[in-house]
C-alpha cells in the first residue's frame, strides 16, 4: 500500500512550525529564519501537503510598514501560486508581545482588552484576504500568576465580550469563519483560563454565536498535564465541536516539547487515528510540532514528511485492526453491548427497569478479554 500524502488528506503545516530555527530556552537558533515564501516551498518540497498556516506576525512582523507587507505578501502569494498550496487556518499572535504579559482578552488593562480585539480583527482581515475559514483562539496568556491579581469571573466576563465582538465582526465582514479555541493546561501564564476541552465546550455555550464556535485540541497540551488526548476529542466529537486539530507528540508530564506526530507515544496517536478515522473526522489536520533542534533544511522536510507518512500509517492500521478476525473474535466475546439504559425515558421504561432483577454474581463473572484485545493492538501496531 502507498503512504504517499496528498492534498485530499487535508495535512496542514503552520509558518511557524516548518519555521521553527531550533531556539529552545537555552540555546539559539540552529537553524536560518527562513521567509514565509521559502517555508512555502519547503513544503512543496516535502510532497501531499494541503495548506499552510499563520499567526499574523508569522507572515507580517508585527512592526512592518505598508510597504514591507505588501511585499512580504507578494511574494507569499508566488509561492502559494507556484505549490498549490492554500491557507487554511489564520490565528492572531496574542502571546509574545510585552504589551500582553497580562493576557490579551483577559487583561486588567481596559487599552491592553481594546488592543487585542483591534490586533485580531486585523489578523481576521489578513487571513481572509489568503481564504482561511479557520480561526485558531489560543490563550496563552490569558491567566494569572496569583489569584491576587485578577477576579477569574470578571475575567471569564472579558473573554466572552471579545469572543462575542469578534464573531460578530465576522458575521458583519461575511468572512464565513469557524472559530476553534484551544485549550492548555500548563504554560506560559502560572494558571490558564479555560484550560481544558471541557472547560471551553462549558463557555462555548454562553457565546453568542455559539454554534460558530468549536475547540482546536493539541496533543502536547493534553500530554504536558497527564491527560488522555483521545478522551478529549471523543468529547468534542461527541459535541459536534472538533472544529481543528493539532497533531505533534509530548512525553507525560515534560514542558511543551511538540515533537513530531507519533514519534513518542505511538500507541496513543493510534487511537486517536483511529477515532478520527472512525467517527468521519473530515476537518483539516494541522501539524503543530516543529523538528527537532539538530535538524538541517533537509531534514526539516524529512520531518515534514514523517508527520504525514505517520497519520496515514496508522489510519491504514485503524482499518486493520476493525478488519481483523482475532479482534472480531474477543469483541464478539464481550457481553453484549445493546439495550441497558433506554435512550428515551417513559414511565413505562421506568417501571421495567425498576421491576428487573439482576443476578450481579453472574454478570461480574463475564469475561472482558481487555489484555488480549490490548496485545493484539500491539501486534497489529507491529505489523503482525
Amino acid at each position: 500500500m502507498s503512504f504517499k500524502p496528498t492534498p485530499n488528506d487535508k495535512f496542514t503545516f503552520g509558518l511557524w512550525t516548518v519555521g521553527n530555527p531550533g531556539r529552545d530556552p537555552f540555546g539559539e537558533p540552529t537553524r536560518p529564519t527562513w521567509s514565509p515564501a521559502e517555508i512555502v516551498d519547503m513544503l512543496g518540497e516535502a510532497g501531499g501537503v494541503c495548506g499552510v498556516n499563520f499567526h499574523d506576525n508569522d507572515l507580517i512582523p508585527i512592526d512592518a510598514t505598508d510597504a514591507e507587507a505588501a511585499s512580504i505578501k507578494k511574494d507569499f502569494s508566488a509561492a502559494l501560486n507556484r505549490t498549490g498550496l492554500k491557507v487554511c487556518m489564520a490565528t492572531t499572535n496574542l502571546f509574545g508581545d510585552p504589551v500582553f504579559k497580562d493576557g490579551g482578552f483577559t487583561s486588567n488593562d481596559a487599552d491592553v482588552r481594546a488592543y487585542a480585539v483591534h490586533k485580531t480583527m486585523r489578523a481576521m482581515d489578513l487571513g481572509a484576504e489568503f481564504g482561511a475559514k479557520i480561526y485558531v483562539m489560543w490563550g496563552g496568556r490569558e491567566g494569572a500568576e496569583t489569584d491576587a491579581a485578577k477576579d477569574p469571573v470578571e475575567s471569564l466576563n472579558r473573554y466572552r465580550d471579545a469572543v462575542n465582538f469578534l464573531t460578530n465582526y465576522n458575521k458583519e465582514k461575511g468572512y464565513g469563519y469557524r472559530f476553534a479555541l484551544e485549550p492548555k493546561p500548563n504554560e506560559p501564564r502560572g494558571h490558564i483560563y479555560l484550560p481544558t476541552v471541557g472547560h471551553l465546550l462549558a463557555f462555548i455555550q454562553t457565546l453568542e454565536h455559539h454554534a460558530d464556535v468549536g475547540v482546536n485540541p493539541e496533543v502536547a497540551h493534553e500530554h504536558m498535564a497527564g491527560l488522555n488526548f483521545t478522551h478529549a476529542v471523543a468529547m468534542a466529537l461527541w459535541a459536534g465541536k472538533l472544529f481543528h486539530i493539532d497533531l505533534n507528540d509530548q512525553a507525560y508530564g515534560r514542558y511543551d516539547q511538540d515533537f513530531r506526530f507519533g514519534s513518542e507515544n505511538p500507541k496513543a496517536a493510534f487511537f486517536l487515528v483511529k477515532l478520527l478515522e472512525d467517527h468521519n473526522y473530515d476537518g483539516f489536520k494541522h501539524f503543530d510540532s516543529h523538528a527537532y533542534r539538530t535538524s538541517d533544511r533537509a531534514d526539516v522536510i524529512e520531518f515534514a514528511r514523517g508527520s504525514m507518512i505517520t497519520y496515514l500509517r496508522l489510519a491504514d492500521a485503524a482499518k486493520r485492526w476493525n478488519a481483523d478476525a482475532r479482534v472480531k473474535q474477543l469483541l464478539a466475546s464481550m457481553p453484549k453491548a445493546e439495550g441497558g439504559v433506554p435512550a428515551t425515558y417513559s414511565p413505562g421504561a421506568a417501571a421495567d427497569l425498576h421491576a428487573r432483577s439482576f443476578d450481579r454474581a453472574a454478570i461480574a463473572a463475564r469475561s472482558l478479554p481487555y489484555e488480549a484485545l490490548d496485545q493484539r493492538t500491539i501486534e497489529i501496531l507491529m505489523g503482525g
